[in-house]
């Protein structure tokens, strides 16, 4: 699995956006949105029957994801073997799927049916009236807070941020169990996060108080440094290797597949344990909108035990993992977009400008 990159919409993305609320909607697009917004918020009693019959005729599905090719083949071929309905699929990061959707809207040229990437890539989309809510029955088995406030979109995996150290180099009596610890000088030089997690940074930052955040942070790194590195499966390759004692930004799947496999790795969590959602919203315009509401409803229920045996933290309350032991907190996307370029500067020059 990889990660998404974090952005907030500025420069000519936001011109694109902007764009997009003076063009005028088509008789035709009214009447496809209308249609796809209907069968979206349809929830008789025989709405599975509806859902399959109707896809069934369109035959055909668009999925537009930044889940990692491997994950994403398994699932769309799961759903095919299910429902016999052939899944389109586009791959790319959350900023390029992002890009893709609203040139398509600006181009009033609609697609996709189903978009799956990080809330903060999805939050844009439902701002521009490009998503519509979905009232599936499956959403109540969902955690708090994995669903939009305006249910526009939902948690499909989990991408947890935990603190992972070499066993080798730090002993679990040692670990600290709040932020304010790092500042023994025992943890001098032996501190590292990924370089751009600056969401991360905003939620612990914002959860201590951001001004009593951002004076802790600055302490620590005066006090005991902070390194930077690029990427996660990195961050966590140089733990398992000694050259990073412990990292304070780790993706919890990566040091628990890397622990699975006997290397000199654990975990732990200064709570609340931090989670970045990766969702799925449907196309307020979707073309084949039967075959996207049941694509939909299969990613939050059906997918879920297939994502789990893959190692992604499933949302759901019925699948067990060793990360819902902890107090869960799901990154704030409407926060980190609405302040992206503030976190982001923040970041920067309290944490990666000043690592060694």
């Amino acid at each position: 699995m990889t990660g998404h990159p974090r952005f907030p919409v500025i420069g000519p993305l936001a011109a694109l956006v902007a764009t997009l609320l003076t063009l005028p909607v088509t008789s035709s697009l009214a009447q496809n949105n209308g249609q796809a917004v209907e069968i979206a918020n349809y929830d008789g009693p025989d709405r599975e029957k509806r859902l399959v019959e109707g896809a069934k005729k369109e035959g055909e599905l668009m999925f537009y994801g930044s889940v990692p090719v491997a994950d994403m083949a398994i699932l769309t071929e799961a759903f095919t073997k299910k429902y016999g309905i052939k899944v389109k699929a586009w791959r790319g990061d959350s900023e390029a799927m992002l890009q893709r959707v609203l040139n398509e809207a600006k181009a009033r040229r609609y697609e996709v049916g189903i978009m799956v990437a990080s809330s903060s890539a999805l939050e844009p989309l439902s701002r521009e009236k490009l998503l519509t809510e979905v009232k599936s029955p499956l959403l109540a088995d969902l955690v708090p807070g994995s669903i939009a406030p305006n249910r526009e979109w939902a948690s499909v995996y989990l991408n947890t941020f935990v603190q992972a150290y070499n066993t080798n180099l730090v002993r679990k009596g040692e670990l600290p169990k709040t932020y304010r610890d790092f500042l023994d000088p025992r943890w001098k030089g032996r501190l590292a996060v990924e370089a751009e997690d600056y969401d991360w940074f905003a939620q612990v930052v914002l959860g201590l108080g951001e001004q009593q955040g951002l004076k802790l942070f600055r302490d620590i790194v005066a006090a005991n440094g902070i390194s930077a590195r690029r990427g996660h499966s990195m961050l966590n390759n140089l733990i398992v290797a000694g050259e990073v004692p412990l990292g304070l930004s780790a993706y919890g799947f990566l040091a628990e597949q890397a622990k699975a496999k006997g290397a000199p790795i654990d975990w732990f969590v200064i709570p609340p344990l931090l989670a970045r959602p990766t969702a799925a919203g449907m196309s307020r315009y979707a073309p084949q909108p039967h075959a996207a509401v049941l694509f939909y409803d299969f990613l939050i229920g059906d997918a879920q035990p297939i994502l789990a045996s893959r190692k992604f933290v499933s949302p759901s309350r019925k699948i067990k993992s060793p990360f819902k032991r902890n107090p869960l907190q799901l990154i704030d996307s409407v926060e980190m977009l609405d302040n992206a370029k503030k976190w982001q500067d923040l970041y920067q020059s309290i944490v990666i400008k000043a690592a060694p």
